[in-house]
């Protein structure tokens, strides 16, 4: 199985697409350090450099990458499902 999504830390939420990466495929999750994290099969294109739910997030719930909070689920997010500016509103600017 090739791996296509690497976390930054092993209980992310998500983890970030190395290439293109195609709705229905299934591919493996790496930490930073190179260790596996799973696996995941896609719900939508994600393309490069874009983010992947590794794992469901409800509404409102903190999204977690870098192993803190980056942003806010604004609908319910289903592993596999791309995570972008439709479904996560971020905390960078938010007061």
């Amino acid at each position: 199985m090739k791996h296509g999504v690497l976390l930054h830390e092993s209980h992310d939420d998500v983890g970030v697409a190395v290439e293109d990466l195609k709705k229905g495929s299934t591919v493996g999750a790496l930490t930073l350090e190179g260790k596996a994290a799973g696996k995941v099969t896609l719900l939508h294109n994600v393309p490069l450099g874009h983010k992947v739910a590794l794992r469901d997030i409800a509404k409102d719930k903190p999204v977690i990458k870098y192993g803190r909070p980056v942003g806010k689920a604004v609908a319910d997010i289903k592993r596999g499902a791309h995570v972008h500016t439709h479904n996560v509103k971020t905390l960078r600017w938010s007061v």
